[in-house]
């Protein structure tokens, strides 16, 4: 007994040549993307614009800034609490933004540690 696929299911070499194209266009998108990302830098600031942090689409941060008015020696977790903070959002920011324009992508695709 054979078995039979609905219409549009299987295809044959066409369907699977088609598929393969789209990936491949898909693919090449996702390149030009995640180049793109990657050349972004993000300005974040925390602690009411205190701490500003500059960081690229790889999660590099480029340049920390402090402004000596939340500068307390009596008070240095303070200053590390926002900077940790700080530091924090910039990463989420870079991911958030890099999975946003993914899924402009891939549409509905799931596709776990692509980026």
């Amino acid at each position: 007994m054979k078995a039979r696929l609905p219409q549009g299911m299987g295809g044959g070499p066409q369907n699977m040549n088609a598929m393969l194209k789209q990936a491949q266009k898909m693919q090449e998108e996702m390149n030009t993307v995640q180049a793109d990302l990657e050349s972004r830098e993000h300005d974040i600031s925390a602690g009411g614009g205190m701490v500003k942090i500059k960081i690229n689409g790889k999660k590099e941060v480029k340049s920390i800034s402090i402004s000596p008015e939340i500068v307390d020696p009596d008070d240095i977790e303070t200053l590390e609490d926002i900077i940790t903070a700080a530091v924090n959002e910039a990463i989420k920011r870079v991911e958030d933004t890099a999975a946003e324009e993914m899924s402009r992508i891939t549409g509905s695709l799931n596709l776990p540690g692509l980026f």
